[in-house]
């Protein structure tokens, strides 16, 4: 338990006078321990410092201590009044500026208690921890969810009459947003919450750790030297030779009186502060990825057009049209390339831009893994389809016939159309015609009208194939590309934290080594600390110390040779 306080009230008291002080306020009473200690002091003129005699009743003044067990009441800062009395509060009057300031600085003692708090709770490591492995399971959770699908189709895929592993049904994905995962408020709250942990403990670990590294701190103390992680002790040598090695291995030395200090590897210090701010970087080009980007996607025959507005859907609430979304694009053609079993190896778009004046802006021929990129725009070859095959029939023609795309199981495409025969009665249900079908835009499979396999051909061979007294040519088949259209604001800014994640976790690698030394007579008492590779740093002391009787040697020899060549 404290002791408790005393408090001293001075109170000059003449002892010929009777009247009783008043207390200093009309509180309760205090229960306390009253003690008078009296002191004498003789009163003194106003000049020379003579004293002067004075009556024997008033010839000395009295000051009474009293020691209290608990502090008393405050007392009013002004008098109060013996008529017409009453404190401010009972006439109605105002606070005193001393007590709003004592309010305020109160407010703002609660607010820097509570500002520490949160500081201290978010720069929680484990929490930090957990956090970004709350965050790598929802992206991965995000992989394994189809995302930007329809509401049907989660309706479909995961029913609340047959439950996924027993309990996932489409409510656990449409209600807290996994479909679009990656601009779903959890996802982007943990996020947040990552960043505002990141800050923190670079505020209240990583800068202060910085200022105490970049400060020049000598020691007087030959014991405190000896405690560090490396210790040693240097006969017959001087910190000036000591600095000169220390200097040749790279470090920064400075020299006060008989006390040394010496540091490298500063920069090692700063790298976890790029750290954490790469990270944010990353972070915040991702959040403005999932609110602040466009995507679409499209299936354009070759030859038509299409405007690139026209396509593209806002993904986020950041998301602002840029002037390039009245770019029109031009299909100029589509084509496809083959392995020699006849499996689709690569395809092509021959793209081409026109702003709204008609006039081309670009021009160049994609396909999967080289987008076309213009004013923020990026367009991707994703897929490919089967629009029309151009036919001739009986020298005819051409006729273009739309291709279907035929359900199979599995990934093969497979597209059909049909060409009806003159001599079938339009009002027979069961029209008879030419059946033909393709895999790809190189070979054309025919039937006839029983559905007898006839013959196969190629677009580009233009050779005639007759079928029930009908000579069929196939001009030309017609491809549709498919292309993906995305803007995407934040990737330079991920990228950029990506590369600077890289750099400064490489940095962080790097040791910050401290060394210690004090001139104590003829001796050199040295040591030093490191906060990595700390086998590797006493190997380096013990060689560095070893090259100091070196260096004292050579001193030794120069001073000599330079006696002797002056006598």
């Amino acid at each position: 338990m404290p002791s408790p306080a005393s408090y001293l009230l001075l109170n000059p008291v003449k002892p010929s006078s009777s009247r009783r002080l008043p207390p200093p306020h009309p509180s309760p009473r205090l229960h306390a321990r009253r003690f008078h200690v009296s002191c004498d002091a003789p009163r003194r003129s106003g000049g020379g410092g003579r004293r002067e005699a004075v009556p024997a009743g008033a010839s000395k003044a009295k000051k009474q201590i009293v020691f209290f067990d608990s502090a008393p009441p405050v007392s009013s800062s002004q008098p109060q009044q013996q008529q017409g009395g009453g404190s401010a509060a009972e006439k109605g009057e105002g606070e005193t500026p001393a007590s709003k300031g004592g309010n305020g600085n109160a407010a703002t003692g609660l607010l820097r208690r509570v500002t520490k708090r949160t500081l201290s709770a978010l720069s929680n490591l484990p929490l930090a921890i957990s956090e970004m492995f709350a965050i790598a399971a929802l992206m991965a959770l995000g992989t394994v969810i189809d995302q930007g699908e329809a509401p049907s189709y989660y309706f479909e895929k995961f029913p609340e009459d047959n439950p996924v592993f027993g309990f996932i049904t489409w409510r656990w994905i449409l209600t807290p947003g996994f479909d679009h995962m990656f601009s779903s408020p959890v996802f982007l709250g943990l996020l947040a919450l990552l960043a505002a942990s990141l800050m923190a403990c670079t505020y209240t670990t990583q800068l202060p750790m910085v200022k105490v590294a970049r400060r020049w701190s000598f020691t007087h103390s030959g014991e405190r030297i000896r405690k560090q992680e490396f210790a040693d002790c240097l006969p017959r040598a001087s910190i000036q030779d000591l600095g000169v090695i220390l200097m040749g291995a790279g470090y920064e030395v400075f020299t006060k009186g008989p006390s040394l200090y010496a540091f490298k590897g500063l920069a090692g210090r700063y790298a976890p502060i790029g750290v954490h701010l790469a990270m944010l970087f990353i972070m915040a080009g991702a959040t403005l990825s999932a609110t602040g980007s466009f995507k679409g996607s499209v299936d354009v025959p070759q030859g038509l057009n299409f405007v690139i507005g026209d396509v593209m859907k806002p993904r986020g609430i950041l998301s602002v049209a840029p002037d390039v979304f009245n770019t029109e694009v031009h299909v100029n053609r589509f084509y496809m390339e083959y392995y020699d079993s006849g499996e689709v190896s690569q395809f092509y778009s021959d793209l081409s831009l026109f702003n709204l004046d008609g006039k081309e802006v670009m021009r160049k021929t994609i396909k999967v893994n080289d987008p076309l990129r213009y004013g923020g725009i990026t367009i991707y070859q994703t897929d490919w389809g089967f629009s029309a095959l151009q036919v001739k029939k009986n020298g005819e023609g051409p006729f273009n016939l739309a291709m279907a795309q035929l359900k199979l199981n599995g990934d093969k495409k497979l597209y059909g159309t049909f060409l009806p025969l003159e001599d079938s009665d339009s009002s027979n249900p069961n029209v008879k015609g030419i059946s033909m079908l393709a895999r790809d835009l190189q070979s054309i499979v025919l039937y006839d009208q029983d559905g007898k396999f006839v013959g196969v051909r190629r677009p580009s061979s233009k050779l005639p194939i007759e079928i029930n007294g009908n000579e069929i040519l196939i001009e030309d088949a017609i491809g549709t590309t498919g292309l993906d259209l995305k803007t995407d604001p934040g990737v330079p800014i991920v990228y950029a934290g990506f590369g600077a994640l890289m750099l400064t976790t490489c940095i962080s690698y790097l040791s910050h080594s401290q060394i210690w030394a004090l001139q104590d007579g003829s001796t050199v008492v040295v040591g030093g600390k490191t906060n990595r590779a700390k086998l590797e740093f006493s190997e380096e002391m013990n060689r560095l110390l070893d090259k100091v009787p070196e260096l004292i040697g050579a001193n030794i020899e120069n001073i000599v040779d330079s006696k002797s060549t002056a006598t």
